[in-house]
């Protein structure tokens, strides 16, 4: 019996081996701060700021206010919450006046048929169909309407909670981690993790007058949407030879999605799941080496699934194995470079194989059918694609539609807005005389910003359309791809089929359909000289002006491998050892014409994230310990426009653990021209202060603060807590203990569990506001 070692997202994230420009290669020279964006002023009312908030953790609930109330809608004109002290505790620490709640941590049934959680009884694999999957991700609220029983945007007290899981934490998930016995996984382990994954509904309602916010166990809405569901594809890609499997011989169909990190939500009410590093989770053994054709070898070159028995063989001049008299291949390098001599088929075959993520395709089938297993191996193995799951990858890493109102019909893969690895996808602001776009953002190094903008201009008709209104925006549009420029101003190019290089000729790929380039959206982008960024992660639209956010997470490499520029200008050591652009920073753009058709659009850096410490150079923004952060990575503006800020760091955490901060920014060109630590000019923001940005709370030990989404009347605010406890050596020796330590502080045995938070004010008021 073998335990399994953990998994690293390093392992995916750097495939882009083009020459196109980096962000950092952009502004070779200092340039002059430009003049091209009209400030404006904001439209939103201020807010009658209030009586002051009760103690946390006081057992006063806090006295009702005696001002008029204000307008839950209306914009804050600045927080006002007290800011909460960094720290390392086991808890989620919010600002005095508020308290959280534990709402839905990993294995929690979703069905009263089904037990409570027991971490001394770990539940069996085939009920988490049922439970809570793990490390809970990005996630949206859809007020339910009582009487109709669909989508409501403004109800409140009876809503659906849609939220990702990401991946899992198999340390705890399992009752003593994950085990192999004779190189194979359990099957029950395996159903267990491959259920842990996915998205799931769950019906909440919140008493009115105490905002206690409860799930509906009993709901028939209550569903979970796993790595094994049935999902159905739409768009140029629907029908491709590329995603003919097995499974789908006519490429419409596949099962499952899994990896799924930062999300969006559609104006109709329908909720879209991302798929990020999910390459991994498919095995390739390199034994099909000779039978892809050098297209296939490019495009899983890209895409991270180049286990090339190339590199392990001793090569003739031609690239080929040398072999002895017999044909027999007489060498293979070991992954110091040494040769191994003379070993027969079964050895080698063994010695090439390299299992995925998890190893799904090692289990054994019994309670399930063998193709359950055998399709995450993606060698080719029969005659033809459609006999095998070569193509399984490319039925991976796209934007997946849930309607969480529509339990019949299966999700839908909507292909037109490309194949990456996608970290988030946020609608454009609704306007009626302008099409309905989605951002979306490549989290790995390297890659690119794209939009899709939709052929069709929003109608508010659409409400409650279902998969059929995702048909009509999300299935016809163009499909772009950034490119940064070194004056500030920036392109979109555009990625169709005959279009800027996309064709037959083309030295990425030889395009042959529109088919071809969503597919192979990186190559696409490669082709057309696209901007590369430092992993992209999640967007973020501000509903007063359509400017569109990305957080850059950080970047090590800065300053070295990695050449300083205006857009990415910081390389600087912190007191904990960690260099090059250790805290990231968040990038904004703003639309030419403040329409989603533009082709063009200006940026600068809204935040960077540093030490309240470190010199002005380093801290651009002028962090205090208030408001200092590092490694920014989930964002959301909710519908007033108040930006919520979170981290998933490693830089800073001997300090505090992650955290999420609030923030009311400005625009695009609100700042000037700063100098870096490094001599670098570049474009900033205006720098922040304790009323425009502070932090709302920090999380337990050893967490990612993810994902956050609000009830219409701004009295709940949900978030989650992803892999507390993460650096635990083994299952009975966990170094975080929460969610039970939430209400337990003397907890020293519970296993750490993601969970999804709710947070309320003691006096029933709104979120940072009066």
């Amino acid at each position: 019996m073998t335990e399994l070692s953990p998994y690293h997202e390093d392992q995916e994230l750097d495939n882009n081996a083009s020459n196109n420009e980096h962000f950092r290669d952009i502004l070779e020279q200092r340039i002059s701060r430009r003049s091209l964006i009209t400030k404006t002023a904001s439209g939103a009312v201020a807010l009658a700021l209030a009586s002051s908030l009760t103690g946390c953790g006081s057992d006063d609930d806090g006295n009702a206010s005696t001002t008029p109330p204000a307008d839950p809608a209306e914009k804050p004109k600045k927080l006002t919450f007290k800011p909460v002290s960094k720290n390392l505790d086991d808890i989620v620490t919010v600002p005095e006046g508020y308290q959280a709640s534990i709402l839905y941590a990993m294995g929690d049934p979703i069905n009263p048929a089904y037990a409570a959680w027991d971490d001394n009884n770990v539940p069996k694999g085939p009920s988490f169909m049922y439970r809570s999957g793990d490390c809970h991700d990005g996630m949206s609220y859809f007020g339910l309407n009582s009487n109709a029983l669909n989508y409501d945007a403004n109800a409140s007290e009876r809503g659906l909670l849609v939220m990702n899981h990401e991946y899992i934490n198999p340390t705890f998930l399992h009752p003593e981690g994950p085990t192999k016995v004779n190189g194979r996984r359990p099957e029950e382990e395996v159903i267990r993790e491959v259920n842990a994954h996915g998205v799931s509904v769950i019906e909440l309602k919140k008493d009115k007058a105490t905002q206690k916010v409860e799930i509906v166990k009993n709901s028939l809405f209550n569903r979970r949407i796993t790595a094994s569901t049935v999902m159905e594809f739409a768009g140029p890609a629907a029908g491709s030879a590329l995603l003919c499997t097995r499974f789908s011989p006519a490429g419409r169909q596949t099962r499952g999605t899994h990896n799924n990190c930062g999300n969006g939500y559609t104006p109709w009410g329908t909720y879209l799941t991302t798929e990020e590093n999910f390459i991994g989770y498919f095995q390739r053994s390199g034994s099909d080496e000779y039978e892809r054709t050098p297209e296939e070898k490019k495009a899983l070159k890209r895409y991270g699934l180049s286990l090339s028995i190339d590199y392990l063989y001793e090569k003739n001049p031609d690239g080929s194995p040398k072999k002895n008299a017999k044909g027999e291949i007489i060498y293979v390098l070991d992954q110091q470079g040494k040769k191994i001599p003379n070993l027969d088929d079964q050895d080698r075959v063994a010695y090439l194989d390299k299992n995925s993520r998890y190893a799904w395709e090692t289990a054994q089938g019994s309670y399930y059918a063998q193709d359950m297993y055998d399709r995450w191996t993606a060698d080719v193995t029969a005659d033809e694609a459609d006999q095998d799951y070569r193509n399984g990858p490319n039925t991976f890493g796209w934007i997946v539609e849930i309607d969480p109102f529509d339990s019949r019909s299966n999700p839908v893969k909507r292909t037109a807005l490309g194949r990456f690895a996608h970290e988030d996808c946020r609608a454009s602001r609704l306007r009626a005389d302008d099409n309905l776009a989605f951002y979306m953002g490549d989290d790995s190094r390297g890659e690119y910003i794209y939009k899709f903008v939709s052929d069709q201009k929003w109608d508010a008709k659409d409400v409650n359309g279902g998969y059929a209104a995702g048909d009509k925006y999300m299935n016809s549009g163009k499909l772009y791809v950034a490119e940064f420029n070194n004056d500030g101003t920036g392109q979109w190019i555009e990625l169709a089929y005959g279009k800027n290089g996309l064709d037959e000729g083309s030295s990425a790929y030889p395009f042959e359909s529109q088919a071809d380039i969503v597919t192979f959206a990186r190559l696409a982008a490669d082709e057309v000289g696209a901007t590369r960024m430092d992993r992209p992660e999640w967007v973020a639209v501000n509903p007063e002006n359509g400017e569109v956010y990305v957080t850059l997470t950080n970047n090590s490499n800065r300053g070295t491998a990695h050449a300083l520029d205006a857009a990415n200008p910081r390389n600087y050591s912190d007191p904990e050892g960690g260099k090059g652009n250790v805290n990231g920073h968040i990038i904004r753009f703003r639309e030419t014409g403040d329409t989603t058709t533009a082709e063009s659009f200006t940026w600068d850096i809204y935040l960077f994230g540093a030490e309240a410490s470190m010199a002005e150079n380093i801290n651009l923004s002028g962090l205090n310990d208030n408001n200092d952060l590092s490694s920014p990575d989930g964002m959301w503006f909710d519908p007033r426009g108040v930006l919520w800020i979170q981290t998933d760091d490693g830089a800073y955490t001997d300090t505090t653990n992650c955290m999420m901060l609030a923030a009311l920014p400005g625009q695009v060109g609100d700042g000037g021209q700063v100098k870096t630590s490094s001599n670098i000019d570049t474009f900033a923001g205006a720098q922040v202060n304790d009323e425009n940005l502070r932090r709302f709370l920090t999380g337990p030990k050893e967490c990612e603060i993810t994902g956050v989404t609000m009830t219409p009347d701004y009295k709940a605010i949900f978030i989650n807590v992803q892999h507390p406890g993460e650096d635990s050596e083994s299952y009975d020796a966990p170094t975080s203990h929460w969610p039970a330590t939430q209400t337990d502080s003397g907890n020293t045995t519970a296993r750490p569990r993601s969970a999804t938070v709710v947070i309320t004010r003691k006096d029933g008021g709104v979120i940072a506001g009066a």
